[in-house]
């Protein structure tokens, strides 16, 4: 009975280990949060009911932006505690932005260069939408930082996309900070917001400074890895022509 039951417990690790790498083999994930959050991620895509598709939950992730959005307008003309609707919206980010391609590799019916398109298309319409938010809700020159922000993770995604083009390895992650961290440091700076009130403006400048920062020193790995290619590549090309 009890050799049974060990049997049974190393087939269910076996498993776990199984769907896990079938759902996470398309990325590389670095950043510090990451086995918590694959953990969950395998969790719910057992859970997700059949009728939902991968395009559905990328649809619930743009919506919890429009959530986050919305809670801005709602804090800069009704009240400061609307806001909270942002750590909402960005829950909810999380959680289309996150399953919509895993759950599909889950299923095994994922659609790889279509799904890669819809989600980085998506992800910087989210991302606008929550700058908008901030260009709502901040005061006076503080606004500029709503456009420095959009401009300074746009530069983060061409990183990404372009470490792929490089490397053949997908990381959205900039070592241990990866969009799930961003959205949480977000999450808290909205709720010391509405306790405190007008922090935000200091906390975003801080972000986008740490955010000037990570993306020069990626850009700086990504030429280097760039240089490495070339000259693997004017390698082969020389010994192809001897």
């Amino acid at each position: 009975m009890e050799e049974n039951k060990l049997r049974e417990a190393a087939h269910q690790v076996t498993g776990d280990n199984s769907i896990l790498k079938r759902i996470f083999q398309d990325r590389k994930r670095t950043n510090i949060l990451s086995g918590v959050e694959q953990s969950t991620i395998s969790w719910l895509v057992k859970r997700i009911p059949n009728f939902l598709t991968s395009d559905m939950l990328t649809f619930i992730g743009t919506a919890g932006s429009v959530i986050v959005l919305l809670g801005f307008i709602l804090g800069t003309y009704v009240g400061r505690e609307y806001l909270l609707l942002g750590p909402l919206g960005l829950a909810i980010n999380w959680f289309g932005d996150s399953l919509d391609g895993r759950m599909a590799y889950y299923r095994n019916t994922p659609r790889k260069w279509y799904g890669f398109s819809l989600d980085i298309i998506m992800d910087w319409v989210s991302t606008v939408l929550i700058g908008l938010g901030y260009l709502v809700y901040a005061r006076n020159e503080y606004e500029l930082i709503a456009f420095i922000f959009v401009a300074l993770y746009g530069w983060a995604m061409i990183i990404s996309q372009l470490r792929y083009k490089i490397t053949d390895i997908y990381s959205i992650d900039a070592g241990l900070v990866g969009p799930t961290e961003i959205r949480i440091i977000l999450a808290l700076i909205i709720i010391l917001e509405v306790i405190f009130g007008h922090l935000i403006e200091y906390f975003a400048t801080g972000i986008c400074l740490v955010l000037f920062i990570i993306n020069f020193i990626d850009t700086k790995k990504l030429l280097k890895l760039g240089d490495i290619r070339d000259n693997a590549e004017r390698e082969a090309k020389q010994q192809k022509a001897r």
